[in-house]
């Protein structure tokens, strides 16, 4: 054997080693590396060997191990995991007998609640692939996904009915009613009527379709096939969750984020309370009544949470909390601050993508360090800044921000996909690592304006603008300017009394002057979506009323 083969190989043998050391340390320290018996360990293993790690083989090992512990808390009540493997396995034969099959598309539009959980899992079992739909489509939005994507069914809350009625979509199930679903049938009739006996696994695996936000454009779908334990071992490796914990998901759980903690139940066994809608008081009393140890929540959430009347907070402990898991928008900075000096150093951020998954992870210790930063790449992440010729930039200089890891998504649905460099997949946002090796994201690398020749990340002008004692919330966009090229146009929700020409000078005493908004338009509220971004295509419409 030759040196370089030999030196290869050992290098690839130490890489594995010391991986399967991480994995082993990160599982251990969550608890959930435990002393199964050996009936269990193989019942386990074949289980996972016939079912795969996605929801169909995940949950099913949760009723194997632990069939008799609540799995599911919502506003009907709870459900342990043999409940809902058995309450699958009858909705799995219902849906068959209705024509779903092995490599078909049901699309799913619920809430959080039970009926979301159950047709997930159930849909994994006969090895189609779930199309979750975000609740907050408008009517034509919904029509255009489901026409291009052609699910041969939906399942949806009874809410969305006259959403749904212009889409080509015959076959229906109602998950959740306020009534008695009129003459559609419900999730909870089909459980009733067919046998809950254990199925026979298919030969394909399903995927997950998780839509992009659309806040650019059209919502595209971004598969993924099942992550298995990696995925799992990259958030736990700087989030300490544990086993066995109880976790208020607030984050919707058709939103990459909400579905990750979803996912992440297969494998800690934590009891999952849902709750059908965002209401910041009731979230806070549901995240302590019901004795949770992890909240997983957008940006915006704990916002309007840190809004509540000071009265109405007071009677909130979160003593239990350790883990507060945010994702899915810009993290600003002061928010981050205030709610740690509130309700402790429990927070923890997370930047990403639904087609790069998680890019880094920002703790306590990172935000209190630099609340602007988005922390530093979990286990089996790389993140690169890269310039435009694709060469990698040194630390401090700004440029697109590339990720790898075992996570990335296969390519939207209907063709297309990020940009990839060596391995490395575009997040569609351009950054810098500083000296502490944390990274910053500074905007959308379609958000750069270049004004009088300057560039301009805008999220840097709208950090500055927020961090301003009588400011809310700021988005900022570029107009077309004649003699500049471009200008910046920030729009501001105020907290209290203040003009465009102190914000402007509060801008100018911290930024460059090229930097300083040219106009300031104050609005009620800034127009977000279901996940909580800002919905800057809408706000550019308001260029002539500015």
């Amino acid at each position: 054997m030759t040196g370089g083969l030999a030196g290869t190989l050992t290098s690839t043998l130490t890489s594995r080693v010391a991986g399967l050391g991480t994995t082993v340390r990160v599982l251990g320290r969550a608890g959930v590396i435990r002393p199964y018996g050996p009936r269990t360990l193989v019942s386990l293993g074949l289980v996972l060997h016939r079912w795969g790690t996605g929801p169909a083989g995940g949950f099913a090992t949760l009723a194997a191990r632990s069939p008799h512990q609540v799995g599911v808390v919502d506003e009907l009540g709870e459900l342990t995991w043999g409940e809902l493997h058995r309450r699958s396995n009858s909705l799995a034969r219902a849906l068959a007998e209705r024509g779903v099959g092995e490599g078909d598309s049901v699309a799913v539009m619920c809430r959080n609640h039970r009926g979301f959980v159950d047709a997930s899992i159930a849909v994994a079992k006969l090895g189609a692939d779930i199309l979750y739909l975000n609740t907050a489509f408008a009517g034509p939005q919904l029509v255009d996904v489901l026409e291009r994507e052609a699910p041969s069914l939906v399942i949806h809350d009874e809410e969305f009915t006259d959403l749904l009625a212009g889409a080509h979509v015959e076959r229906r199930v109602l998950a959740w009613t306020d009534g008695d679903g009129g003459s559609e049938e419900t999730l909870e009739q089909l459980m009733s009527a067919y046998d809950e006996g254990d199925l026979q696994p298919p030969d394909r695996h399903a995927r997950i379709v998780i839509l992009t936000s659309g806040t650019t454009g059209t919502p595209k779908g971004a598969p993924r096939k099942e992550a298995g334990i990696d995925a799992a071992v990259s958030l736990l490796s700087r989030m300490p969750l544990r086993a066995g914990w109880r976790t208020h998901i607030a984050a919707p759980l058709f939103h990459t984020w909400g579905f990750a903690h979803l996912a992440l139940a297969m494998l800690l066994g934590s009891t999952v309370v849902l709750r059908r809608s965002f209401d910041p008081l009731t979230a806070l009393r549901t995240t302590q009544d019901e004795r949770c140890q992890s909240l997983v929540v957008i940006p915006v959430m704990l916002q309007r949470m840190l809004a509540l009347d000071p009265a109405e907070l007071e009677g909130i402990h979160l003593d239990r909390v350790e883990v507060v898991a945010s994702s899915g928008s810009a993290l600003p900075a002061t928010l981050a601050q205030a709610w740690m000096d509130r309700f402790g150093d429990n927070l923890y951020n997370i930047y990403g993508s639904t087609e790069v998954a998680y890019a880094s992870i920002a703790t306590p210790e990172d935000l209190r360090a630099d609340p602007t930063s988005a922390g530093r790449p979990p286990y089996g992440t790389v993140v690169k800044i890269l310039g435009e010729d694709g060469a990698e930039l040194p630390q401090g200089e700004t440029g697109r921000i590339f990720v790898g890891n075992g996570l990335l998504f296969e390519g939207y649905t209907h063709g297309g996909s990020k940009e990839v460099v060596d391995g490395l997949m575009s997040s569609g946002d351009v950054g810098f690592f500083d000296a502490d090796g944390r990274l910053h994201v500074a905007g959308r690398d379609d958000d750069m304006i270049v004004s009088g020749g300057e560039n301009v990340f805008p999220q840097e002008v709208e950090d500055c603008l927020v961090a301003h004692d009588r400011v809310h919330e700021v988005a900022a966009v570029g107009v077309p300017d004649d003699d500049y090229g471009q200008r910046l146009r920030a729009f501001v929700v105020r907290t209290g009394e203040v003009t465009a020409d102190e914000l402007r000078d509060h801008v100018r005493a911290n930024l460059a002057r090229f930097k300083v908004p040219r106009e300031i338009v104050f609005l009620d509220e800034l127009p977000r979506n279901a996940t909580g971004k800002i919905l800057k295509r809408e706000l550019a419409q308001h260029e002539d009323d500015a």
